[in-house]
């Protein structure tokens, strides 16, 4: 017995010790400057993970980035999204994402510029051969900067290991120069209710507590739990995410999460773990992400059934170990459970094929793509000159891991050009998002992530394109435009300066065209035309110019 004891602590504890001890491979810092984040590995976004940490680099563009060892860039791109992105493979079986960059270095720089403008084109993509650009541990590879989708300026960090791929936390080769000495603090805990076998404060949707809260939470039958939580930094204000999050009741484990590594293919699996910013301690049958641990056969589920107090309690680690713990109890009282009430033909089955035809209507998910089952709250709606019926396939939105295909017949074209229809999500007080689609045979065919109402809509508005103050734009050294596409988003956009093409860079957080000259390409002191043309994805054009002097 005191064998098994002391053999249970060495483990434990050797476990935990491992856990936190540094890795083998020793990398050196992305900057030359003091380590601060403002978001670290895991945290929850909207339909994925965040993928890498987030560097201050406090308040400016312009820090150089260095390499974190010996080995050599394996790819370069320009997007409208990441902006800026430099990928480094080093000679430790890590490679690494440097996103949000402001340029590269020579002479780098050049070629894309050069590509750019072969492409015609800002978006462009170089994969270099293994050993065309070298790297050396703390050699310079890019400037940091606030390029693509981003709040404000810093680096942003995806560490891959080699071997498989995954997206692995980078903060264990850095943590001796970040300070961390705050727990986590929780916010709020949720409870849901198993549809038909349980009931949680005579409810069965989800319901939320705050942690202070002093009533008692009365159950009965299948609930599960879930949690809002946050960890927190030395010397920032910022929220991160929450490392290890453990749920025992009565003493005994029910679910473990740890946020170490996940794939590309499990990254959209946050949407059936996560829910509006809680934490779920059960696992959906289809969920198969790793970083999920339920240590009982009901996958985290909790059978209430017995009338009487049950401790919830809730641990909470970072990586350097710093730990909160948070209790709850739910009373067990009986309780009527509401039976589910719904149409055979509209539930939805995580583990199989799954279709849903209608009037004027097409719906197919392949096996796989639901997380678990879904009881469809199923409407059709529409005026006699609509364009189409609207559906609603389900209230609420049910995320699926991947597209599927869904088709609508048009019912009226008041427009002959079957180009400017596309497939629309509706949500409320009629506000619509395109999810584009294709026309064949009175029907529009497109492919969905989605569960919710779809209709289908007409575009025949071309984009607002707006010239910025461009009596400043000499001084300021740039060109830009705003444009505002307000239902199907752009699809393409080109800039001429006198009628040779130039570089002009959508940014996506102002929706502005910017183009800084090139003063071998446009000269100082004459008087020059900008042609910008812009195309939305209904094929609606507007065409833009300006007289200005450099």
């Amino acid at each position: 017995m005191l064998r098994n004891c002391l053999l249970f602590i060495i483990v434990f504890l050797g476990g935990n010790l491992l856990a936190q001890d540094p890795p083998e491979v020793v990398f050196g810092p992305p900057f030359d400057f003091p380590l601060t984040l403002s978001g670290n590995f895991g945290e929850i976004r909207a339909n994925h993970f965040h993928g890498g940490l987030d560097f201050k680099t406090d308040g400016v563009s312009g820090k150089k980035v260095l390499a974190l060892a010996d080995g050599y860039i394996s790819r370069v791109r320009v997007t409208h999204g990441s902006g800026y992105v430099l990928d480094v493979t080093y000679d430790t079986g890590y490679w690494t994402i440097n996103r949000h960059l402001s340029g590269f270095v020579a002479p780098i720089a050049g070629r894309v510029e050069a590509l750019q403008y072969e492409q015609e084109s800002w978006e462009v993509e170089i994969v270099p051969e293994p050993g065309e650009y070298p790297v050396r541990k703390g050699e310079q590879i890019a400037w940091s900067g606030n390029t693509g989708y981003s709040f404000g300026p810093h680096l942003h960090l995806d560490m891959f290991e080699s071997a498989t791929d995954d997206y692995i936390d980078p903060l264990p080769f850095f943590m001796k120069r970040i300070r961390d000495t705050k727990p986590p603090r929780a916010d709020a805990y949720m409870l849901w209710a198993y549809p038909g076998e349980g009931v949680v404060d005579g409810r069965q949707g989800p319901k939320s507590y705050p942690v202070d809260q002093k009533k008692n939470i009365e159950a009965w039958g299948k609930i599960a739990a879930g949690i809002k939580a946050f960890d927190y930094m030395d010397q920032t204000s910022n929220k991160y995410g929450v490392h290890t999050v453990i749920l025992s009741v009565d003493g005994q484990e029910v679910f473990r999460s740890v946020v170490d590594r996940f794939s590309q293919y499990e990254n959209r699996m946050i949407n059936s773990w996560a829910y509006s910013g809680y934490m779920k301690s059960f696992k959906d049958p289809g969920n198969t992400l790793r970083m999920l641990h339920p240590a009982n056969e009901e996958r985290g589920w909790v059978t209430i059934d017995e009338e009487r107090d049950y401790k919830f309690e809730y641990i909470l680690k970072d990586r350097y170990g710093n730990t909160a713990r948070y209790t709850f109890v739910v009373r067990g009282k009986k309780q009527p459970i509401p039976s589910l009430r719904y149409k055979d033909k509209h539930i939805f089955t995580w583990d199989r094929v799954n279709y849903l035809h209608d009037l004027g209507m097409s719906l197919i998910i392949p096996k796989g793509l639901l997380y678990d089952n879904v009881y469809l709250n199923y409407q059709l709606r529409g005026e006699a000159d609509d364009v189409a019926f609207t559906y609603q396939l389900h209230d609420q939105t049910v995320y699926l891991h991947d597209y599927c295909d869904l088709s609508i017949g048009l019912r009226n074209m008041p427009v002959a050009d079957s180009t400017k229809y596309y497939v629309a999500r509706v949500y409320g007080k009629g506000r619509m998002s395109s999810v584009g689609g294709s026309y064949e045979n009175g029907f529009m065919h497109a492919r969905i992530r989605e569960l919710g109402t779809y209709t289908v809509a007409l575009d025949t508005i071309p984009p607002e394109v707006t010239a910025v103050e461009p009596g400043s734009w000499a001084k300021k050294g740039e060109i830009a435009f705003r444009v505002r596409e307000r239902e199907t988003g752009i699809a393409s956009y080109r800039g001429t300066i006198d009628g040779e093409y130039a570089i002009f860079g959508l940014e996506i957080m102002t929706n502005k065209l910017i183009c800084v000259p090139d003063p071998e390409r446009v000269k100082k002191g004459e008087k020059h035309e900008v042609e910008i043309t812009v195309t939305d994805r209904c094929g609606n054009v507007t065409v833009a110019r300006e007289t200005f002097t450099w």
